[in-house]
């Protein structure tokens, strides 16, 4: 059963992957990476069919280019360049990074290599495609779709009437919804809605941003810190979150937006977030651990930093905690009520929003394993989110990490 095209435009992507992009051709054009397909829910298995429709969805995906209205389009942000601009007009994704087959444990193996200009920008399709085939070829997706529609109408009605009081947030499940038409359906719906206490005010893919006029979201994402950290064997990886800092500035100076702190651990995030990134920086986001704990260590940093040369302090009413982690209305909900009045508070909505049925989602991900041909890992706040390929370099990364926690 062939499907028809998911991936139509080379906009559906998450928005962090122009910022990252522009960051990676201007500074490191030259990086080679390897990504990894991994799904982490247990017992799915995905049939031979799924994945020869997958490697069609893939070939057709690579076939796109960006059209001029859409470069215009991204040209109208203010922090994307010119010369950025030219490198997507001649870009095109390329079939031969891609090494796809029934084998993996799943059914499914999928690894990208290539230029990490490149093969960065394959993991939010990707990951689109092989959920929506997997819900089509798998389920009723008439029933299905029926059941999401039912729950997204529910959600609408509890922001309507204040069952639950979010102040912002976007919508950010392009890579783990349950179609295009669900996710299209997410975005119209919420962000041209009339809430009582709350508003939806974008989402994180450019496609649909452009396609309803609402706002683009997103900073950046692991791959950043893992890349710029550790990939480069004259760097130590315990200073990952400086590297990528000054790299992050560089490009954009006063333009930060969030910073994603829990690459290597949150406690190395402060200590190199000192005074001059804790004001550059709009905020930080949360994506593993604890939320609470997580934003009450953050508001105690920004409060603990004084700038003796024009005796001010951080400000953290000027600064906002962005949740990204599992989130659902009642879980945002009872975070606003506890930060709201001492610090910025959004929140980044993903799975509840584009992927909610009778059928519980798929775990899947498709991580950076490599950077120029050495391995990265990612140390994640929470059990399950570690992803690296060799555990040699997981514990060099860690004596690392501890080294330096010790001689601070």
């Amino acid at each position: 059963m062939r499907l028809r095209q998911i991936i139509t435009s080379l906009l559906e992507t998450d928005l962090y992957k122009f910022s990252m992009g522009q960051a990676i051709y201007h500074q490191y054009p030259s990086y080679k990476t390897r990504w990894t397909f991994k799904c982490r829910s247990a017992g799915v298995r995905f049939s031979p069919e799924m994945v020869e429709e997958i490697k069609a969805q893939i070939l057709a995906y690579c076939d796109l280019r960006f059209s001029e209205e859409e470069l215009d389009y991204l040209a109208r942000i203010e922090w994307l360049h010119g010369d950025y601009i030219d490198h997507l007009r001649i870009w095109k994704p390329r079939y031969q990074d891609f090494t796809i087959s029934a084998d993996g444990e799943c059914g499914l193996s999928l690894d990208a290599a290539g230029t990490w200009l490149n093969t960065s920008m394959y993991e939010i399709p990707v990951l689109a495609i092989i959920n929506e085939v997997f819900y089509r070829m798998s389920y009723d997706y008439d029933a299905l779709f029926e059941q999401y529609r039912r729950r997204l109408d529910e959600k609408s009605r509890w922001l309507k009437d204040g069952t639950y009081n979010l102040g912002i947030f976007s919508e950010f499940g392009l890579r783990r919804r349950l179609s295009a038409e669900a996710q299209e359906l997410a975005v119209k719906t919420l962000c041209g809605g009339n809430f009582k206490d709350t508003k939806c005010i974008g989402t994180s893919n450019v496609y649909l941003a452009k396609k309803f006029n609402v706002v683009p979201v997103g900073t950046m994402a692991h791959e950043f810190v893992m890349c710029v950290g550790q990939g480069n064997p004259m760097f130590n990886p315990a200073y990952s979150n400086k590297l990528a800092m000054d790299s992050w500035t560089k490009e954009y100076g006063v333009l930060n937006g969030t910073y994603l702190t829990d690459t290597i651990g949150d406690e190395t995030a402060h200590l190199d977030m000192e005074y001059t990134y804790s004001v550059s920086f709009a905020g930080v986001r949360h994506d593993s651990g604890d939320p609470y704990e997580w934003g009450e260590a953050w508001i105690n940093h920004f409060e603990g930093y004084y700038d003796k040369y024009h005796d001010e302090r951080v400000n953290p009413k000027n600064k906002t905690l962005l949740f990204s982690d599992s989130l659902d209305f009642e879980r945002a909900s009872k975070l606003y009520g506890h930060f709201k009045s001492r610090i910025k508070v959004a929140f980044g909505i993903g799975t509840y929003i584009a992927n909610d049925t009778d059928v519980p989602p798929l775990n899947i991900v498709m991580k950076v394993t490599e950077c120029n041909n050495r391995p990265v890992a990612k140390l994640s706040n929470s059990d399950g989110k570690t992803m690296c390929e060799d555990d040699e370099y997981i514990e060099y990364l860690k004596k690392t990490i501890n080294w330096r926690l010790s001689h601070k």
